[in-house]
C-alpha cells in the first residue's frame, strides 16, 4: 500500500484516487469527541511547542549575526547596538530590539556544505545514511511532546512554505503537514461538497479498517490513522489557525504582507492552537554574486520584520516562556568574498539563532576569529542544538528510539546541551 503521506506532505493524486475509489454508499459521517476538553487549561500550562525558521539555501550568518568589520573578510555591513549583548547587522534594526529573548550560537562547525547534505544534517542532527532515515526535528518534537495535547485534531507538525525533512523510521503518523502562507494544503484542491466528501471518507475508513483487520503491517495502520487526522482536520474548528487574514489588518502588515510574514504569523496562531512544531521556510539564501545588494534590499528586510514581529508577539502573549525558536540554514556562506561579489557555501564556522523556552537571551555562545574563518571556542553542531532545544522543551535526553532495522538510536544523536543557553 502507497504511503498518503510523502515527506513533503499530502499528495494530491494519492488522496484523490482514494476518494474517487472509495464506495459511493451512504454511512454515517465519523464524529469526533472531545471528552478531554475539561482539562484543555491545565494542559495548556504545561504544553511546549517549537518553530524554526528555515533560511534556505544557506544564509551568510558573517553579514547578519557575527560582522566582521574593517576585515577582508566583513563586507560592507556595519553592526549595531541591541536590546541583549550583541550586535547584529544594521540590516535587523526590527530584530536588534528582540536581542533580549535570543542567543547566537556563533561556534558552529559542521562539515556538511552540500545543499541536500547540509538540509538532512541540520533538520535530524545525522548524516544522510541510505540505510537508514532518520526522523527530523519536527517529528521527534511532534513525537515527544503529543501527549501534552490530547484535544489536537490538526496535524502536530506544519510546515509552512516548503516540505521539512521527513518523520524517517518513526512513521508516516508524524510526517509534515505542508501548507502555504495563505494555510491551503499544498497540491490539494477538493472538489466535492461536505455531505458527499463526508460520505466517501466514511466509505474509504471502511475500507481502511478491512486493510488494518487483514494483519497489514504498521504501514496500514499508519495510515488509517492518517485518514482520520484528515477527517479531523476538515471538521475541526482548529482550521481557523491557519486563517491568518482573520488577524488585524494592522497586525498583518507589523509581520510583513510577503509569504515568510505570513508564515511567521501563522506559526504563532498555531501555536495558540497547540501544534507542537512549525517550520516557516525563507528560501533565496544561496548567494554566489551580488550578496550585499540582495541581502540589504531583498532578504534582511523581509527576515527583520516577521522574525522580530514574533518574537514580540510570542513574549507579549506569555507564550515564548514555553515555546522554543530557533533560526537556521543548511549552512553559512564563506568568509571570502568571491569575484562576482558574493560568498560561497561554508560550514567550517558559522551562527544559528535560538531563543524562548527558558534558554537565555541576549548572549553570544562562542566565537570565531577575527575574520570569521574558524571557531576559536568550543565548536557546536547540529545534535547539539537539538539537544539544547529538546532541554528547553523538557524533552529527556536519554529517550532512545528502535529503527526499522531494529538499532537502538538516541534523540539528538547524543548531542550535548550549550550549558551557556541554561546557565
Amino acid at each position: 500500500m502507497k504511503s498518503f503521506a510523502t515527506p513533503q506532505g499530502m499528495n494530491r493524486r494519492h488522496f484523490m484516487s482514494h476518494l474517487a475509489g472509495a464506495s459511493a454508499m451512504v454511512i454515517p459521517a465519523l464524529t469526533m469527541g472531545h471528552t478531554l476538553r475539561t482539562h484543555a487549561q491545565e494542559l495548556k500550562r504545561k504544553r511546549k511547542s517549537a518553530i524554526m525558521l528555515w533560511m534556505s539555501g544557506g544564509p551568510s550568518t558573517m553579514d547578519i549575526w557575527d560582522l566582521k568589520p574593517g576585515t577582508n573578510t566583513g563586507g560592507e555591513f556595519k553592526p549595531i547596538s541591541t536590546s541583549g549583548d550583541v550586535q547584529i547587522s544594521e540590516h535587523m534594526p526590527m530584530m536588534a530590539k528582540q536581542m533580549h529573548n535570543a542567543a547566537i550560537i556563533r561556534s558552529m562547525s559542521t562539515r556538511e556544505a552540500d545543499h541536500g547534505r547540509g538540509r538532512y544534517y541540520m533538520h535530524t542532527g545525522y548524516v544522510p545514511n541510505p540505510n537508514v532515515e532518520h526522523p527530523s526535528y519536527g517529528a521527534v518534537i511532534a513525537h515527544e511532546t503529543i501527549d501534552q495535547r490530547p484535544e489536537l485534531e490538526i496535524p502536530p507538525f506544519v510546515t509552512v512554505g516548503g516540505g521539512s525533512e521527513g518523520p524517517g523510521f518513526l512513521g508516516m503518523a508524524w510526517a509534515p503537514f505542508a501548507v502555504n502562507s495563505n494555510g491551503q494544503i499544498r497540491n490539494l484542491q477538493i472538489g466535492l461538497d461536505e455531505r458527499r466528501l463526508m460520505q466517501r471518507m466514511a466509505a474509504l475508513d471502511l475500507v481502511e479498517k478491512g486493510f488494518v483487520s487483514q494483519n497489514r503491517g504498521q504501514a496500514a495502520q499508519d495510515h488509517q490513522n492518517i485518514l482520520k487526522k484528515t477527517l479531523a482536520l476538515m471538521t475541526s474548528e482548529q482550521m481557523k489557525a491557519f486563517k491568518v487574514t482573520e488577524e488585524p489588518q494592522e497586525v498583518q502588515e507589523r509581520y510583513g504582507m510577503d509569504n515568510f510574514g505570513k508564515g511567521c504569523l501563522m506559526a504563532r496562531r498555531l501555536v495558540e492552537a497547540g501544534v507542537p512544531f512549525i517550520e516557516v521556510d525563507l528560501g533565496g539564501w544561496d548567494m554566489h554574486n551580488d550578496i550585499f545588494n540582495t541581502l540589504s534590499n531583498q532578504r534582511l528586510p523581509v527576515l527583520d520584520r516577521a522574525m522580530s514581529a514574533l518574537f514580540e508577539d510570542l513574549e507579549q502573549r506569555g507564550l515564548l516562556e514555553d515555546t522554543a525558536v530557533m533560526w537556521m540554514g543548511e549552512f553559512s556562506r564563506t568568509p571570502r568574498i568571491n569575484g562576482t561579489t558574493g560568498r560561497d557555501h561554508w560550514a567550517r564556522s558559522w551562527s544559528v539563532v535560538v531563543g524562548g523556552a527558558g534558554m537565555n537571551g541576549g548572549i553570544a555562545v562562542g566565537k570565531t576569529n577575527e575574520d570569521g574563518t574558524r571557531v576559536d571556542t568550543e565548536p557546536y553542531t547540529s545534535q547539539d542544538v537539538m539537544a539544547s532545544v529538546c532541554k528547553s522543551l523538557g524533552i529527556s535526553l536519554e529517550t532512545t528510539f528502535t529503527s526499522k532495522s531494529g538499532r537502538p538510536m538516541k534523540i539528538a544523536n547524543s548531542g550535548k546541551v550549550i550549558k551557556e543557553l541554561f546557565a
